[in-house]
């Protein structure tokens, strides 16, 4: 039986959310409808919410990185310091198409041992040229480190699979995602966090498994998708209000004493959604700040303070409806 492919399984999740996901969609527009009668205004014509921003290609989101220019009887002189076997399987035919965490373990690994080794008592035993040639090797991926892990980060398909446009908004009984997945995020943060650290080991099973948890859906993409149509049709319901509250002072007697309410899961979509970018955004700031095209996607769509950002948009639109429906319910009470 043939196996589906990770673009396959993510464009099959993203046909089974967009057939669950319009239900929340009908949910929305349902509450807006009687909304609107509600309060006798017209609808209007319902706004398209769009999609979300494409992300950045690969070539726009890597760093580039010096590589080490050091023939094998140079590397041959530093065996002592455990790394011949180490450049050696990074160089070979498998290293050199290795998934980017792979490559990340490698560079971690490799400036460890150098660093083990210039601060051993290795180091005292090896010529002067040798130590000379250690110490401008450590210092150099010591400080290649973090362009290193950022580039195993954005460089993987889990990560980048997790913006896909290709996704539909997420369902109301399904953002318990976020559970599934938010460890993934906090365990690559804790990487970055302690990549200088010795005493602290990265698990490579541990981080497959992470990867693998942000591969079985692209759950970023889906709560900006979420975000961004509830905010639409949030944001034409406070039309709705404010245009009843501004037609009259008082409250006419054909008025209900309560106006519909949004559907509840409008808060748990304002909670998980903020546990997730809040994560994702401790994240990348625990790396360093990246290509030019992350820091753009980053402000327009996974900011925490761009007013104009999916989730700060829909927080202020849920919280100027509060504030109107407060207004309607002190003058209609």
């Amino acid at each position: 039986m043939k196996r589906w492919g990770p673009m396959m399984t993510v464009l099959l999740v993203g046909w089974l959310t967009a057939c669950n996901g319009s239900e929340s969609a009908d949910q929305l527009s349902t509450w807006q409808q009687s909304l609107g009668e509600a309060l006798g205004q017209p609808l209007g014509e319902p706004r398209q919410p769009g999609n979300i921003g494409e992300f950045p290609a690969h070539r726009d989101l890597l760093l580039d990185t010096s590589d080490v220019r050091e023939g094998m009887l140079d590397i041959y002189a530093l065996r002592h310091c455990g790394i011949t076997n180490l450049v050696a399987k990074r160089n070979n035919q498998l290293g050199r198409v290795a998934p980017p965490s792979q490559r990340w373990v490698y560079e971690l690994t490799l400036w460890r041992r150098l660093d083990s080794c210039l601060n051993g008592d290795t180091a005292d035993h090896l010529a002067k040229e040798d130590l000379h040639r250690l110490q401008r090797i450590t210092t150099l991926k010591a400080r290649e480190l973090p362009t290193a892990s950022y580039n195993a980060l954005v460089g993987s398909d889990e990560w980048t699979g997790s913006f896909a446009r290709a996704s539909a908004i997420l369902p109301p009984d399904e953002l318990a995602s976020v559970d599934d997945q938010l460890p993934a995020l906090n365990y690559l943060r804790e990487a970055v966090e302690h990549q200088f650290d010795h005493n602290w080991q990265p698990d490579i099973s541990m981080l497959e498994a992470h990867l693998n948890s942000l591969r079985s859906r692209p759950l970023s993409a889906e709560l900006m998708r979420s975000l961004i149509q509830a905010s639409t049709r949030v944001e034409e319901g406070n039309v709705l209000l404010t245009r009843a509250l501004e037609m009259t002072s008082g409250c006419p007697a054909q008025w209900p004493p309560t106006l519909p309410s949004p559907p509840a899961w409008l808060d748990d979509l304002t909670h998980q959604s903020t546990r997730w970018f809040t994560a994702m955004n401790e994240l990348l700031d625990a790396h360093i700040a990246g290509s030019p095209a992350l820091q753009k996607y980053r402000r327009e769509w996974l900011s925490l303070d761009n007013r104009d950002a999916p989730l700060p948009r829909f927080i202020a639109a849920h919280e100027h409806y509060r504030q109107l429906l407060h207004t309607f319910n002190q003058r209609c009470i």
